[in-house]
């Protein structure tokens, strides 16, 4: 590789980096100012699918570090039973089924978000979380049974906090009125159990297809002898 290209190489990379970090950023200013800042992501590209992704990743560490490192006072797990794999799913199957299902809902009724904006403000709205499990599954190992109150609160506010921005992420992203936005979040909650539904059918109907093709080829191996 020529001198030339090293330097592009180098500097494109430099570039990506600091856009990666000023997208990230961007999150701090959303969870305070959650309209202009999620009109911005989308429509003035404020934000960015690999910003998207490590907030993802980081919420999905952040519920296993919350398992492990809270204390037992106020959050009584058992570490050795806790399958992680089955907790990050518990996580990312929610996130990816409300994303297609909202998709799927808005763009029938002039919805102006794409399946990638939708998960891109749906990540960001999950900033709030990161920011406030982490200090609080640290504090709750210097706190009495008493004092556990508070953690549960903070919990609390950061569920709700993050509901708040998906809410002001959709309503932004799709362009839709407050009461629009209500009604189809109602209908993609909807959606959701309906989705869940026909993949736990489906599922159920391969396992038991599978099971008789089983019992079938036994019967037919135990005949042959």
């Amino acid at each position: 590789m020529s001198y030339i290209a090293k330097r592009f190489h180098k500097f494109v990379e430099k570039e990506t980096y600091i856009r990666f970090f000023q997208t990230l950023k961007y999150s701090l200013y959303i969870i305070f100012h959650p309209a202009d800042g999620m009109w911005d992501v989308i429509h003035a590209k404020r934000g960015s699918y690999a910003a998207a992704n490590f907030i993802v990743i980081l919420t999905l560490f952040t519920h296993i570090w919350k398992l492990r490192f809270t204390s037992f006072l106020v959050m009584n797990v058992n570490w050795e039973k806790v399958n992680i794999i089955q907790e990050m799913a518990s996580i990312l199957l929610p996130l990816a089924i409300f994303c297609i299902c909202n998709w799927a809902c808005t763009t029938l009724f002039d919805g102006k978000g794409h399946l990638g904006d939708i998960y891109m403000g749906t990540a960001y709205a999950l900033t709030p979380y990161v920011l406030i499990q982490i200090p609080m599954f640290i504090i709750s190992n210097f706190v009495t049974i008493e004092e556990g109150a508070f953690y549960n609160v903070a919990n609390a506010i950061s569920l709700i906090w993050c509901a708040a921005l998906i809410f002001m992420a959709m309503m932004m992203i799709n362009q839709y009125s407050f009461g629009k936005t209500l009604l189809f979040t109602f209908i993609t909650i909807f959606g959701m159990l309906v989705f869940i539904f026909i993949m736990l059918l489906f599922f159920s109907m391969i396992s038991q297809a599978v099971a008789y093709f089983v019992s079938l080829g036994r019967e037919v191996i135990f005949r042959l002898n």
